[in-house]
Parts: C-alpha cells; sequence; structure tokens
C-alpha cells in the first residue's frame, strides 16, 4: 500500500513537473514572441513562396532607412496589351502592434482567385508596414511615425514606381483589427487621399479609452490630443470635407470576435453624427481577417471595385 501511494506520488510530481516546464516553455515563448524587435523591413521567409506578392523596399527621406512593403499585382499587369493601363490601389493595414509588412500577405491568395475568376476587376493591394506602433505617429520613438511614412511617402512611392490610378479615386485603405483602428482614423484625417474605405474588426473600445482619457491607452502608451477615432470621426462630421470628400464605407465585423459588441457601438457613434457607412456582419466569424475573406472576401473586393467605378464616372 504504502509503495503504490510512494509510486503514484512520484508520478504525480513528475507529472506536475512536466506541467510546470510546458507552462514555462510556453511562457517563454511567448515571451520572446512579445519581445520580437520592431524592423521596418521584413524578408518573406520561404513559406511565402507560393503567395502572388512580391516583397519591395523604399528609402524614407524622413529616417533614412529602408521600409518595407508587399504589393499584389494582377496577373495582366505585365502583358503588352496592357502596359498603357493603369490600376486602383487598395491599401491595407495589418492587424497587431509592432508592425510588419508581411502579417496579412495570406489574403493575397483570396484575391488572387477573385480577380482570375473575373469576380472582380483587376486591381493592385499593398500590404504596408505600419511602424512600431501599427499605424500611428508616435514621437516617443525613434523613427516611430507609422501614419506620415505611409501617407507622405508610400502613397507617393507606390503611384510614382506602379502604373496605378494616381488620385483619390482609384484608392482605397482597409484594415483588420489594429488596422481597422488605423484604417478608420486615417480615412476620417486624409479623406482627400481614399475615396473608399472598409475598416474591420476594429478595437473601438481602446479608441475611446484614448479619447476619454486625454491619450492614454495605458499608463505607458500616450497618444497626441484628438488622435483616435472617435475624435476624428467628429472632427470630419463636423467639417467641410464630409461634403467635399464623401467617404464610401463599409465596416465590417464577425459576430464572434472579440470587437464584435464594441464595432456595433461604433456603428451607433456614427450614425449620431451623420456618418453614412454600410456594414457587413459575418455570422459566426471570430477575430480573424483570413476567416472574414474566406466567407466573405469577395463582398469587401467588390465594394472597393464599386466605389473606383463610380468615381471614374
Amino acid at each position: 500500500m504504502m509503495l503504490r501511494i510512494v509510486v503514484r506520488a512520484g508520478l504525480a510530481v513528475l507529472l506536475l513537473s512536466g506541467s510546470v516546464n510546458q507552462v514555462a516553455q510556453a511562457q517563454g515563448k511567448k515571451k520572446q514572441k512579445q519581445n520580437t524587435p520592431f524592423r521596418w523591413v521584413n524578408k518573406p521567409s520561404k513559406a511565402y513562396a507560393n503567395l502572388p506578392i512580391q516583397h519591395k523596399t523604399f528609402r524614407s527621406r524622413s529616417m533614412g532607412a529602408d521600409v518595407g512593403y508587399c504589393i499584389y499585382l494582377p496577373p495582366d499587369y505585365d502583358k503588352s496589351e496592357r502596359t498603357k493601363s493603369r490600376y486602383p490601389v487598395v491599401y491595407y493595414l495589418h492587424g497587431g502592434r509592432p508592425g510588419s509588412e508581411l502579417k496579412s500577405v495570406n489574403l493575397s491568395a483570396f484575391i488572387e482567385k477573385a480577380i482570375r475568376s473575373k469576380q472582380i476587376p483587376p486591381m493592385i493591394y499593398v500590404f504596408i508596414n505600419g511602424g512600431p506602433m501599427s499605424h500611428y505617429d508616435y514621437p516617443q520613438i525613434k523613427n516611430g511615425q507609422g501614419e506620415s511614412v505611409f501617407i507622405e511617402e508610400l502613397i507617393p512611392h507606390v503611384d510614382s514606381t506602379y502604373r496605378t490610378i494616381a488620385s483619390r479615386k482609384g484608392r482605397g485603405i482597409e484594415g483588420f483589427s489594429q488596422g481597422g483602428r488605423g484604417t478608420t482614423r486615417i480615412m476620417f484625417r486624409h479623406p482627400e487621399l481614399f475615396c473608399s474605405a472598409a475598416p474591420g474588426g476594429g478595437g473601438f473600445a481602446t479608441e475611446k479609452k484614448i479619447s476619454e482619457n486625454d491619450g492614454h491607452e495605458s499608463d505607458r502608451i500616450v497618444f497626441a490630443e484628438g488622435y483616435n477615432a472617435y475624435d476624428t470621426a467628429r472632427v470630419y462630421a463636423s467639417s467641410e470635407k464630409q461634403k467635399q470628400y464623401p467617404l464610401r464605407i463599409l465596416i465590417h465585423v464577425g459576430t464572434k470576435g472579440s470587437n464584435y459588441e464594441n464595432n456595433l457601438a461604433y456603428m451607433q457613434f456614427l450614425e449620431q453624427l451623420g456618418i453614412k457607412f454600410e456594414k457587413l456582419i459575418v455570422k459566426d466569424v471570430p477575430h480573424s481577417a483570413r476567416l472574414i475573406y474566406e466567407r466573405q472576401g469577395d463582398a469587401l473586393m467588390k465594394f472597393h471595385a464599386q466605389n473606383f467605378s463610380a468615381d471614374s464616372q
């Protein structure tokens, strides 16, 4: 009897020890992942080889550093009969923090399929690097101007390098999660640049917190006054820009997503401001851009295509 107890106790210790080791390893991996240093250039590994994207860089004058981005060019872009054709562009803002131009490129497979099957007309997609604070300008960090690098440097670079429709009528913006927050702030701050905007799964509860707490996202992270999705919407709604540059907006979110309820609250807020928008509620989908694209990616792409077509008339 005593032997069985000792054996069982020893087994329990081994199992507990193994569990602790597993937890420690998991925490170590999580910590290692969290401590991954930010880079403005992230070269794709072989795992990205089958995706229909190209990884490129440009030189940022403001930072004196190279900045990476990934670009999807439609299948007919290089065909001889289309060498004079110009294409609309959707800029895709990744989720998560810090930024990386590789974070959302898996969506390019859905885009390629939709264009090849002629469900949508040819267009260019650019997957940006949102900087160390993901789509915010954050001067507290060296080279932390994520929004400014995108707006003032990446867009002009793309327009001068590729055959784009280099105006508002051929330019869209989209993003998910942290990128949904960024899309919303940027579309309201720069409506003169985009005719089509599709923020998805944005953490609007955090944006509201920033608005109500003098820019504080947390004790450590403080943004400039008014630099959030709530205050930028208020400014847009009360300015002449809403009449001069009316945005076509599609807010998309999954009903199982962690930000579902606060997206509904943000939609209600926009309605109170008199800002028009469409909504795409994807039933039973969690907080995942990829799963939303599996279910309703065609609807998002068609939304942009229709807006480009409407503005070209």
